[in-house]
Order: structure tokens, then sequence, then C-alpha cells
């Protein structure tokens, strides 16, 4: 039996296609501020709720609850550009590369166009540092439109997320309401599965790594921290590039025993993760490394530095999606 498209492309339809492909061509530019706040709203509503439950004004409750969420990820930017600006300044001042170069000096074989190359490679580092920081002054003005704008969708997606999801709802056929019931829900399971069962084990490991260092004597122990918590987000990362480099400088040094301390350390944070992780996670959506991988990757390509939070919350999405609709449709489970 075929299907007569003109009662589907009726003028009503057509207008409302028009009318949202020309507002997507408005809220393009800020879509990922916008996506980023209804992800982060998600984090603020519990807080927010809370709040309220002590407080009779919502709007005031909202308001605290993004200063409590948002102001420490703020901090934490702002906190990890300062202490990486004063690593490079410090390396700069103290000549640490005099240690490693005397290390090289000493080996039995000629290792003079792989430092001349090292060398040439930091000066091009450094010098697209530089001009990424010239990019990012000229571009203040657009960077405070993105914090606005992000800051409104957090506040509005938190007071008025469930009524978009009403509105939403409405229009979806009596017969996929079920469908669109079971997906808002993986999707909230996707979100708890990321933010408890990888954030959190984040949070915990740069924890326990910026104690670890600290206690070791190495200098900035609480960036270093802060660094290894971000390295865990990414798959096959995890805090072995840190212990790695800091093993190295202190072979290269000669600081042999606390060479030996920071690499069992390490092994220790690389198998504290396998245990918190799955206990953390479990009792949700589980996410398939590739899919985390691939977000953590090509999000930043598509949306900046928001795209390490928005890549990975995507393609989850979009596979828990699929997923359903192929229970739902096509397996006809239950």
């Amino acid at each position: 039996m075929g299907v007569d498209i003109k009662n589907y492309l009726n003028p009503p339809i057509l207008l409302v296609i028009f009318l949202l492909v020309v507002s997507l061509m408005f809220i393009f530019p800020v879509l990922n501020m916008i996506l980023l706040g209804a992800i982060l709203s998600y984090l603020v509503k519990p807080v927010a709720r809370k709040i309220q439950s002590k407080l009779k004004f919502s709007s005031v409750s909202i308001i605290l609850a993004m200063i409590v969420v948002l102001v420490p990820l703020i901090l934490l930017v702002a906190y990890v550009s300062y202490e990486l600006s004063s690593v490079i300044t410090s390396m700069m001042a103290n000549n640490y590369y005099a240690d490693i170069d005397k290390f090289i000096s000493q080996l039995p074989i000629d290792m003079g166009s792989i430092n001349s190359s090292i060398n040439s490679s930091l000066n091009e580092i450094g010098k697209y540092v530089l001009q990424y920081a010239v990019t990012f002054l000229s571009k203040f003005f657009n960077l405070s439109l993105d914090l606005f704008i992000l800051v409104c969708s957090v506040f509005y997606f938190v007071r008025d997320g469930d009524k978009c999801l009403s509105f939403v709802r409405d229009f979806v056929p009596d017969d996929s309401k079920k469908f669109f019931d079971n997906t808002v829900e993986s999707v909230k399971d996707v979100l708890r599965s990321i933010f408890y069962g990888h954030v959190l084990t984040s949070v915990i490991i740069g924890i326990f790594g910026a104690i670890g260092y600290s206690l070791l004597g190495y200098p900035f122990g609480i960036f270093l921290g802060v660094l290894t918590g971000i390295l865990q987000l990414i798959p096959i990362f995890g805090p072995w590039p840190i212990y790695w480099a800091l093993f190295f400088m202190d072979i290269f040094s000669g600081n042999y025993p606390r060479a030996i301390v920071v690499l069992l350390f390490g092994f220790f944070l690389s198998t504290v993760d396998m245990y918190i992780r799955p206990a953390l996670s479990s009792h949700y959506a589980e996410i398939h490394p590739l899919i985390l991988l691939i977000g953590f990757l090509s999000g930043p390509l598509v949306y900046g530095i928001v795209g390490f939070i928005v890549g990975p919350l995507i393609l989850g999405i979009t596979y828990t999606v699929l997923d359903n609709y192929r229970k739902e449709y096509l397996l006809g489970e239950e």
C-alpha cells in the first residue's frame, strides 16, 4: 500500500520545517553552549531541588545551585591555566632541561640530532601556545557571549526542562510515546554513567594523585594531581603519562629511589581505577570505551574545548537511542 507524501507535506508541516531550518541557522553558532547548558543543568537540578526544599523561591535556588556547581568548574579552569603558565615559566627560569641534556650526552650513541629535533618541537609548541593566547584574547567578546548563553541555558533548562520535554512529547504519536519515554530514561542513564562512572572516578584519582605527588616532594603536586584527573577522563590514557614522565625525570636527575616509588604509586592509581569505575557505573548504562574514545578525540575538533564533554555524551546518547529503537521496533522486546 503506497504512502501519499502529500498527506505529510501539507502547508502547516512545510511552514514548521521552514521555521525550524531558519531557527537552526540562527542558533548554530552557539549550539555548543546550548548543548553544554542542557548537560550541566542535569548536574545543577538535583542541587537546586535540595536548596529549594529550604527556600521558597525557585529562581534563587537555581542561582545558588549554579554557583555551587559552576563556580568550582570555572575556578578549576582558571587554576589549570595559571599553574600551566607557572610551570612553563619555572622550567625556563631554572633550566630543568640541563639534567636531561647531561644524561643524553653520557649515552654511548649520538643524540645530537634527536636533541635538536626536540628543541625545535618545543619552540614550535611555544609559538603555537603564544599564537593561541593572542587569538583567545582577540575573541574575548565571543567568549563572553558564549559564557552568557551558557549561564542562561543552564538556568532555564533547570527551571523549565520538564516543560520542554512535555512540549516535545506532545508532538510524538501515541504509538511512539513509550519509545520516547524509554529513550529519555536511557539518556538519563547515559548522563549518570558518564558523570558518576567517569567524572567522579577522575576526581577521586586526581585527589589521590595530588596527595601522592605532594608527599613525594614534587613541585606543583596539586597541579599534577589535577592533570592526572583530567587525563583519567580520556580512554586509553589514564594517569600513566604523568607518573611515567616523573619517573624518567627522576632517572635523568639521579633520584632513583623516588623514581621507583612514583612508578609503584602510578601502578597503584591505575589499579584503583579498575575497581572504582565499575563500582560507580555498574548501576547505570554501560558505554563502550570506543564510543567514549571517539567522542573525546573528535569532540574538540567540532566544538572546541567544549567537545571534551559534549562529544562523548552525544555519541553515548546516539548509541542508546539506536539501541532502544532496535529493541522496541526491530526485536519487539518489552
